[in-house]
């Protein structure tokens, strides 16, 4: 299970477009960021250890790579933020959404579709991980 600080997204995110060197990485965050190489490499160290990225060697430059989906990350960042805040109830988030007008009749009609597409789902035999 991989948990990532929010400056590590914004390196897995550039990961997950395409690998890259540290010198590459610094350049895509440099104006969002600020940051230089040094906080680069501290942070891939980081998650080296956590098994969220590999590199290999590129000549001059490690070349550094995602070992992680964009996919896995998000889901289970999105069950654990669940958990914490609504107590694993899907439903208190949303109701909660509901509740503070945050809703817009577009998302509104996006989730109906959401949840006629899980309905069809478990009536064909699927079931809730």
């Amino acid at each position: 299970m991989v948990s990532l600080s929010d400056g590590e997204w914004k390196i897995m995110n550039q990961l997950w477009e395409g690998e890259a060197t540290i010198t590459e990485l610094k350049n895509m965050l440099w104006e969002e960021t600020g940051w230089d190489k040094h906080i680069i490499i501290t942070m891939l160290s980081r998650m080296e250890k956590k098994e969220a990225v590999a590199h290999r060697d590129g000549g001059r430059a490690k070349i550094f790579y995602p070992l992680v989906t964009k996919e896995e990350v998000s889901m289970q960042e999105t069950r654990g933020f669940l958990q914490k805040v609504y107590r694993g109830s899907l439903g208190m988030m949303v109701n909660a959404m509901v509740e503070d007008q945050a809703l817009s009749e577009e998302e509104i009609q996006e989730l109906y579709a959401i949840l006629e597409q899980a309905k069809k789902r478990n009536d064909e035999g699927g079931t809730r991980k």
